[in-house]
């Protein structure tokens, strides 16, 4: 077993890790961005590095930055958690190629196999694994989208070869939206992925959404079917946008003998990928509407290979709550040498679980993401067959530069009848404040009919639930962000940060009935402490009182933080009301700017690739 893991991410997943590495005696690294100085995975590892500013392209996915702070800690291995450098091949190669330091995940060459999303398709095609009539080629013109349309029929999925979570993907209603919407799938591609490269596929009108989760490794040098063991499956159908929101298992919607077929397919398409460590497997399902909510789906259901995730996820959390089995554990082990602890005969599915992501989200207001809180208040549910997996914890000011994660709530009981009625108790017990939560919406959901019957598909939130049910919910169960200066507690607290070629200590210091400690500009104080030189502020937009707008003119500023992804204006244009003057990618999805009245553009204050926050004016009109 290794002596000391790195792990190159940040919050929940981040402490998931570090306990597990606890558990086995293997000390923990942290790193972490200028933003997460103060994040709780900094606080519960053995020791942090800063590896850059809150931006993550400067930071987290600095893969240099990260591979240097593992050779000054002494770390000799690299855990990458999900999101950021997980799933990036070039990084696992970087990782691979350092000397000393183990990467534990899948090898970077099956991780890119699998990540060229037509070459997945062409190893589970030889596998015998079902795959959504598509192209196992990329396309590159807008002919070969309208051809597919006329053999296939409308919608058409169009796919970024590196996509996922609905990153990079497209639908296209008719031949006329085509062009638009290639053109906007390859721009996403290339911005999330550095790869414009994209594929076709049917879109199916009445998906569910199952993976399976495995576990594999490689004792004889090759992977074969005995070497595969899978978990059973977790069904993520309740998504918004393409983005899972609560994730169960097992599914509600399959019959024993459908769900051992889907199995056995991700046991195989893995063996023929030769792939090692921890994935999942993802399926779409077709779903029957006409369906009675107690016959599940027969073996004779369709079901497709929708992509493997070469990674831990997000919700392998219900699988450790069925199965009893600690899949980072499993990964370590995989990694350092010591092979699987279990075998296909050794698993057994018990019970239901249930995972609820606790996002800092407003679910009415199109579950837009919060730009500023605090957790004035932070009490978690407790109780036989409740987890809670999280990192910030009470009096944590929200950091809102990554994603909306605050926590992850898990539920499991032995049947999903209980399991549901344990969760509604639980989510009851979740008390927040000064943030706000998607929790009034997990809590409508228990009493939503079509996910209590197991019949949702993976549009039912955007194309069927009553919007006005989830105002409802969050009025009555909701909480907002707490205004700034309602604390007028009389206590100066502050926590000084010193870091030494990179490393952070921690030096605190509280005062009571005493004026503000002042702090020297450019970060904490401290003698003999080595700090990172002040950043340079970036011409982002974010100074309003520069602006001038001529009357009858327009500030059209940014209604959340994110990235730009491209600017589709320039000084002089002349635009419409209505028109897109730029886009903006927030929380994985791309919106459209557009302007609310017609004028002349006076100054653009963006480019491709900025930074922005909410209300920071990117682009003048007059």
């Amino acid at each position: 077993m290794f002596d000391k893991v790195l792990v190159a991410n940040r919050g929940e997943i981040a402490v998931r890790v570090m306990r597990a590495c606890e558990e086995l005696g293997v000390d923990t690294v942290a790193v972490y961005s200028d933003a997460d100085k103060h994040g709780g995975h900094v606080r519960y590892a053995d020791e942090a590095y800063n590896v850059g500013p809150a931006r993550a392209a400067d930071s987290y996915l600095d893969g240099e930055a990260v591979v240097e702070a593992a050779r000054s800690a002494g770390a000799d291995a690299i855990h990458p958690g999900y999101g950021f450098l997980a799933e990036n091949a070039d990084f696992a190669a970087r990782v691979e190629a350092a000397d000393g330091i183990t990467w534990v995940g899948p090898e970077s060459d099956a991780m890119e196999r699998l990540g060229e999303k037509t070459h997945a398709r062409r190893v589970m095609d030889d596998a015998d694994v079902p795959i959504v009539p598509g192209t196992t080629e990329p396309v590159t013109d807008v002919e070969a989208v309208t051809e597919f349309g006329d053999e296939y029929g409308y919608p058409v999925a169009i796919k970024a070869e590196g996509g996922g979570g609905g990153r990079g993907m497209k639908v296209v209603e008719s031949a006329e939206d085509a062009e638009e919407a290639l053109e906007s799938a390859k721009r996403e591609g290339e911005a999330y992925f550095s790869n414009d490269s994209v594929y076709l596929e049917r879109y199916l009108q009445t998906p569910r959404h199952v993976e399976v989760q495995i576990v594999a490794d490689d004792p004889d040098g090759s992977v074969s079917e005995s070497d595969v063991v899978h978990l059973g499956e977790r069904d993520c159908s309740l998504q918004r946008r393409h983005q899972k929101v609560i994730e169960e298992g097992p599914s509600p919607a399959l019959s024993d003998e459908l769900r051992e077929k889907i199995g056995e397919a991700a046991r195989r398409g893995v063996a023929a990928a030769d792939y090692t460590n921890a994935g999942t497997v993802e399926f779409l399902v077709e779903e029957d509407p006409d369906r009675d909510p107690s016959e599940p789906l027969g073996p004779e259901t369709n079901f497709y290979f929708l992509e493997v995730n070469t990674r831990i996820q997000v919700e392998h959390t219900v699988t450790e709550e069925l199965t009893g089995i600690d899949i980072v554990k499993e990964q370590l082990r995989v990694a350092s040498g010591e092979g699987l602890s279990v075998s296909q005969g050794d698993v057994a599915l018990e019970g239901h679980a249930i995972e609820f992501r606790i996002n800092a989200e407003n679910a009415a207001n199109d579950f837009q993401p919060a730009n500023e809180g605090s957790l004035d208040t932070y009490d978690p549910p407790g109780g036989i067959g409740v987890r809670v997996d999280d990192a910030l914890r009470q009096g944590d000011d929200l950091v809102t530069d990554y994603d909306s994660m605050i926590a992850k709530l898990i539920v499991w009981a032995p049947d999903r009848e209980e399991c549901l009625a344990r969760s509604k108790r639980a989510l009851a017990e979740y008390d927040l404040e000064g943030v706000v939560t998607i929790v009034p919406f997990h809590r409508l959901m228990l009493d939503d009919e079509r996910f209590v019957d197991g019949t949702h598909t993976t549009k039912y939130l955007d194309e069927e639930l009553d919007r006005e049910l989830v105002a409802e919910a969050q009025e009555k169960w909701g909480s907002e962000s707490a205004s700034a200066g309602d604390d007028d507690e009389e206590v100066t607290e502050r926590e000084f940060t010193v870091e030494v070629n990179g490393k952070r200590f921690d030096v605190e210091l509280e005062e009571r009935g005493a004026p503000a400690i002042p702090v020297p500009e450019g970060g904490g104080g401290g003698s003999g402490g080595q700090q990172r030189p002040p950043q340079a502020k970036s011409d982002d937009g974010g100074d309003d009182s520069s602006v001038d707008v001529a009357e009858g003119g327009e500030a059209i500023d940014a209604e959340m933080q994110g990235t730009i992804l491209s600017v589709d204006v320039s000084e002089g244009d002349e635009v419409a009301a209505g028109d897109v003057v730029c886009v903006l990618e927030a929380m994985k999805m791309e919106n459209d700017v557009v302007a609310e009245r017609g004028g002349t553009v006076a100054s653009v204050r963006v480019g491709e690739g900025d930074s922005v926050d909410m209300g920071d004016v990117l682009i003048v009109l007059e």
